[in-house]
């Protein structure tokens, strides 16, 4: 693991990149551009006596490719490749859903798994019984849902697709690795019914706009992180109204909820 050197209020202690291989190496994420990144990276390629043939990205955010022009002047030769969408750099080529690439012995398997961001993919190492889940699921905490290509529908149906997999250990994109995978996934689902559970009891209660159900649901999250509930709040919501248990109506020039039924 190369540590991005991006430490951050929504990064935690930096971004995770992999590096895996033995003559042909492949980088798993970029990190986000910070200088300090290439020296770390050019140790490890340079430690591993091999060379980097590819660069996989698990997401188009900033914090994951930012690094690649950087990366690719340092390794000109290596293919570096992501999920289409996310309006990514031209430096990618695509990589399909369900692709597996082989080198060297080792196979990654791609797996589409939307939720965090419509592009994500996280890659299950067949051999060794691992997964890279890029923000997925995070060492640490919880994987937030931004407005922008987020969905908490696709993001449990990610969750429950990995549940199949035989996963001994998996490698995150954000802090350190989960040793027990099974019951991360479990928790991860359960966090997102409870949070479903709050949101409801919060309508209930009297909150009608986003602002108003953070306030009530996130009392001991700082209220610098607010804005970033704010986005996950909003994906329960449009999962209740897909479901037709919420309605949001315009009242007063501002957007607001009720439950129905």
């Amino acid at each position: 693991m190369v540590l991005g050197q991006n430490p951050g209020l929504q990064t935690g202690t930096g971004t995770n990149t992999y590096l895996l291989g033995l003559e042909r190496l492949v980088l798993i994420d970029t990190g986000e551009g910070v200088p300090a990144y290439n020296a770390s990276l050019k140790e490890a390629v340079e430690a591993s006596k091999g060379r980097l043939s590819f660069i996989l990205a698990t997401h188009g955010h900033r914090d994951h490719i930012g690094g690649i022009r950087a990366v690719r002047r340092m390794y000109p030769d290596a293919i570096a490749r992501k999920f289409p969408g996310g309006e990514p750099p031209s430096t990618f080529q695509p990589i399909a859903a369900d692709e597996q690439i082989r080198l060297d012995g080792i196979t990654l398997k791609a797996i589409h798994t939307p939720g965090h961001a419509s592009d994500h993919l996280c890659f299950y190492w067949a051999e060794a019984r691992a997964l890279f889940s890029g923000d997925l699921i995070l060492g640490e905490g919880t994987a937030v849902m931004p407005r922008d290509g987020g969905s908490l529908t696709d993001y449990l149906t990610s969750l429950e697709r990995l549940r199949s997999l035989d996963i001994h250990r998996i490698y995150p994109g954000h802090g350190p690795a989960i040793q027990d995978p099974q019951a991360k996934i479990t928790e991860y689902i359960e966090h997102r019914r409870m949070r479903e559970r709050e949101v409801l009891d919060a309508l209930h209660a009297g909150a009608r706009t986003i602002p108003e159900m953070v306030a009530r649901i996130y009392t001991d999250v700082p209220k610098t992180l607010h804005r970033l509930a704010e986005e996950s709040v909003w994906n329960h919501l449009v999962k209740l109204e897909g479901e037709n248990r919420v309605r949001r109506i315009r009242e007063g020039g501002r957007e607001v909820y009720e439950v129905l039924g």
